[in-house]
């Protein structure tokens, strides 16, 4: 059988592709949505996935029926994720944002962002901790039901402090792009 064209009547059985767009759009907002980030930012996200071009605040505004407060709000989230990127060329005086199309690239921003902001975090609190447990479990004035409740505390910080530095390992196998395999990252003009 040959392709289907135009002129062939069975041509108003295929799909639309704006539709098609329309349904992997909604679930790359909806997977987004599962990860913490809000549904529209997540649909905006994906409408300029499919993009070939830099879109301006109000293309994207315009495109999402969202006021501009709202829309500049969702630009500064997918900026700051590195989902998308401001370009240093301007259109007509007005900003442009580019969409990171790569999903090993995204996968790789998004998630080390957000991991890494975990580690720094949490290592910050039980480090801060951590001194003053010890000296609580050192102190003679301690009674010794508190110096075993330190004591535990302490054990638990520690191995949490174990994890939190295997966790930046991971994190920083993850920004050079060590869980690729052959599908490695291509180094654009955007970093």
């Amino acid at each position: 059988m040959g392709k289907e064209t135009a002129g062939n009547p069975n041509h108003s059985s295929l799909p639309d592709r704006h539709a098609l767009r329309e349904r992997v759009i909604e679930a790359i907002a909806n997977t987004m949505d599962l990860y913490g980030v809000n549904h529209t930012f997540g649909k905006l996200y994906g409408i300029m996935y499919f993009e070939d071009r830099p879109m301006t605040l109000e293309e994207m505004k315009n495109s999402m029926n969202m006021s501009k407060s709202n829309m500049s709000y969702a630009v500064r989230s997918l900026t700051e994720s590195q989902m998308i990127y401001k370009l240093e060329e301007k259109k007509e005086r007005q900003d442009q944002y580019l969409a990171e199309t790569d999903f090993y690239r995204t996968f790789q921003n998004f998630f080390g962002s957000k991991l890494q902001r975990e580690v720094d975090v949490m290592l910050e609190g039980i480090r801060e901790v951590i001194p003053d447990l010890s000296a609580m479990i050192l102190s003679e004035h301690t009674s010794s039901e508190d110096r075993d409740d330190a004591l535990r505390d302490l054990h638990k910080l520690q191995h949490a402090e174990q994890y939190y530095v295997w966790l930046q390992g991971f994190v920083d196998q993850l920004r050079d792009g060590k869980f690729y395999g052959n599908n490695t990252l291509q180094t654009t003009d955007k970093e």
